[in-house]
C-alpha cells in the first residue's frame, strides 16, 4: 500500500496538546474495570497458583532450548540456519504457545498476512499497553529493540537473546545513534535477519489513543508492515501503564481470569513514497493514521518525552501548562535533543558563560546553534523573549535543553545553571544574586512571574541576597515543597522524592 495520508507541510502544522490533559493516555484506575471480588477470591486460591506453577514450569522448560540454540552465534551477522535450530526454533514456539495458554490466553485471533522478511524487514506494533504484548513476538520469534538490563533477567533474558534483539544501552549517550544504525544495517539485509518488531509509540499507554511514533523504524525508509493489538476483554486487567496497577498486580489480576482474549491484526504492507523516505517523521506520522484508523482510536498528539515531562518528579518537578512542554516538542523537531549529551551541554554553557548578558536576536541565534532559519526555530526564540525585544538570554535556552535532556538529574541541570551565571566563587560554591536565581528556577520549570521567596529566604541563612549553590540544594532537599508553593500556576502537580513511579517502574526509563 503506498499512500501519503498528509503532505509534509501539514504534518508539521500539527496543533499543540492540551497539556493539561497529558498523562491521560498513561493512566489507568480499577474503579471501571476490577473484577468482582468474589471471583478475584475464588480464582486466587484455585486457578491462580496452578497457573503460575504451569508458567514456571513451561519457562524452565524453554530455558535450555533457547540456551543450546543461542551458543556459538555470531553477533554480527546471521548463519544458515541448520536443521537442529530450526526444529529448536519449532520447539520454542510451541513451548511459548503453551506458556500463554498457561496465563489465560486460551486462544489468539490472527487476522490478515503476515508479509516475509524479504519483503517486510520491519513491523510497526501500536498501541503498547502491556507486557503481554510479547505474544506476537514470541509467536513469530521477531527481534525486537530492548534495553540491556533486560538480558541479566533469569531464564526471560536467555529468551530474549535467542530472538536477537537489538540492544540500547543507557550508560552509552551515543545509543540512540548506534540503536538507529543498527536497525538500518539489519533492514538492508534483504531479509537475512530475522524481522524487527518495534512498538513505535515508545511506552505503554491504556489504549485511548494512540500516541505519536518515534521515527526509528521509520529511518531506513522501507516499506514496513502495521500491526494493530487489540484486547477485546470485558474487563481490562492488562493495561500497565505509568500510572496505575503495577506489574504484579496486573498479572495476579490477569490469571484470575476464566479467559483472556487478544487480538493481532497485520495491516497491508504500507510502502513510503519519495518524500516520507526523505522525511521519517512523516512517513511515521502516516503510518501511524493508517493503524489508528483500524484500531478506530482518535490520534493523540503527544510524545513519549511529552509523557515523561508531565510525569516529572522530584522539588523540581515541571507544571503540566509548562512552556518546557512546548520546548520539548520544538527541539525534538529539529533533532537537538537527540544530540544533546552532557559534554555538549557543557560546551554550549561554555559559549553562553561567554556572552554573559548580551542578548541575541534571531539570526544571531541562529548562527549561535549552527542552524538555519525555519519556524521551529523562531518559535524556539520566542520561548525565551521575555522582555518581547526580540533578543535572548541564551543562558536561558541552554537551562531549558538541559532541564529537559536530563529530567532526572536536575540537580545536574541547577548546577550548570549556577556556573553559567555566577558572579564570584565562596569555598568553591557558585554564588548568584538573588534575582538571578529567580531566573534560573523560571527557565528550569518553564513559568515565569513566580513568587519563589520562601524558597530563596531557606537558602540563605542571612538576607544578603547571594545564594550559594550548595544553601539552595540544602533548602531543596530538606523541603522539596518550597517551589511548588511559590508556582501561582493551578495545574501544578505534586511532587514526589522517590525515583519510582507509582506503579513500581522507575521514572522516565522505559525503553522499547
Amino acid at each position: 500500500m503506498a499512500c501519503v495520508t498528509c503532505s509534509t507541510q501539514a504534518f508539521r502544522e500539527c496543533h499543540t496538546p492540551n497539556i493539561a490533559q497529558l498523562s491521560s493516555p498513561l493512566c489507568l484506575s480499577l474503579t471501571h474495570c476490577l473484577p468482582p471480588s468474589l471471583q478475584i477470591g475464588l480464582m486466587s486460591v484455585t486457578v491462580f497458583p496452578v497457573r503460575v506453577l504451569l508458567t514456571a514450569f513451561v519457562m524452565l522448560l524453554a530455558w535450555p532450548f533457547a540456551f543450546a540454540a543461542s551458543l556459538g552465534r555470531s553477533e554480527g551477522a546471521v548463519e544458515p540456519q541448520s536443521c537442529w535450530r530450526r526444529l529448536v526454533d519449532v520447539c520454542l514456539r510451541v513451548l511459548m504457545r503453551s506458556l500463554w495458554f498457561c496465563t489465560g490466553f486460551h486462544w489468539v485471533r490472527v487476522k490478515g498476512t503476515p508479509a516475509p522478511p524479504s519483503q517486510v524487514p520491519i513491523l510497526t506494533m501500536a498501541p503498547h499497553s502491556t507486557y503481554f504484548d510479547a505474544i506476537p513476538v514470541t509467536m513469530t520469534m521477531s527481534s525486537i529493540v530492548t534495553k540491556l538490563e533486560s538480558m541479566s533477567i533469569p531464564v526471560w533474558g536467555t529468551l530474549i537473546s535467542y530472538i536477537r534483539p537489538v540492544l540500547v544501552f543507557r550508560t552509552d549517550q551515543d545509543s540512540r545513534r548506534k540503536t538507529v544504525e543498527e536497525i538500518k544495517r539489519r533492514a538492508h539485509s534483504s531479509g537475512q535477519w530475522p524481522q524487527i518488531m518495534i512498538f513505535p509509540e515508545g511506552t505503554c499507554t491504556n489504549r485511548s489513543g494512540v500516541i505519536r511514533f518515534k521515527p526509528g523504524a521509520f529511518i531506513p525508509g522501507l516499506p514496513v508492515q502495521p500491526v494493530v493489538l487489540r484486547y477485546p476483554n470485558k474487563l481490562d486487567t492488562v493495561t500497565w501503564t505509568w500510572q496505575g496497577p503495577g506489574a504484579a498486580k496486573i498479572f495476579w489480576l490477569t490469571l484470575c481470569q476464566l479467559h483472556n482474549s487478544i487480538e493481532i491484526e497485520y495491516l497491508p504492507v504500507y510502502t513510503p513514497s519519495e518524500e516520507e523516505k526523505s522525511d521519517p517523521a512523516l512517513f511515521a506520522n502516516n503510518v501511524r493514521q493508517v493503524m489508528a484508523k483500524a484500531l478506530q482510536l482518535p490520534l493523540t498528539d503527544l510524545t513519549l518525552e511529552d509523557l515523561q515531562l508531565s510525569l516529572s518528579q522530584g522539588p523540581l518537578c515541571i507544571a503540566r501548562n509548562s512552556s518546557l512542554l512546548a520546548f520539548n516538542r520544538h527541539i525534538c523537531r529539529l533533532g537537538l535533543r537527540a544530540k544533546t549529551t552532557d559534554p555538549e551541554l557543557a560546551q554550549q554553557a561554555s559559549r553562553a558563560r561567554k556572552l554573559w548578558e548580551d542578548r541575541l536576536g534571531l539570526d544571531d541565534f541562529a548562527l549561535h546553534l549552527g542552524l538555519p532559519h525555519s519556524d521551529t526555530l523562531s518559535k524556539i526564540h520566542k520561548l525565551f523573549d521575555k522582555r518581547g525585544d526580540g533578543k535572548i538570554d541564551v543562558r536561558q535556552y541552554v537551562i531549558a535543553l538541559s532541564a529537559v535532556c536530563r529530567l532526572s538529574r536536575p540537580m545536574a541541570t541547577l548546577k550548570l545553571a549556577f556556573e553559567m551565571y555566577e558572579t564570584h566563587r565562596e569555598d568553591e560554591d557558585s554564588v548568584l544574586e538573588d534575582t538571578d536565581v529567580v531566573a534560573v528556577l523560571e527557565a528550569m520549570l518553564g513559568v515565569s512571574d513566580q513568587d519563589f521567596s520562601e524558597l530563596l529566604k531557606a537558602a540563605q541563612p542571612e538576607p544578603t541576597g547571594k545564594i550559594t549553590y550548595g544553601g539552595l540544594r540544602g533548602a531543596l532537599e530538606q523541603e522539596p515543597g518550597l517551589v511548588r508553593r511559590g508556582m501561582r500556576c493551578p495545574n501544578t502537580p505534586p511532587c514526589h522524592t522517590s525515583s519510582n513511579g507509582s506503579n513500581g517502574r522507575p521514572g522516565h526509563q522505559k525503553h522499547d
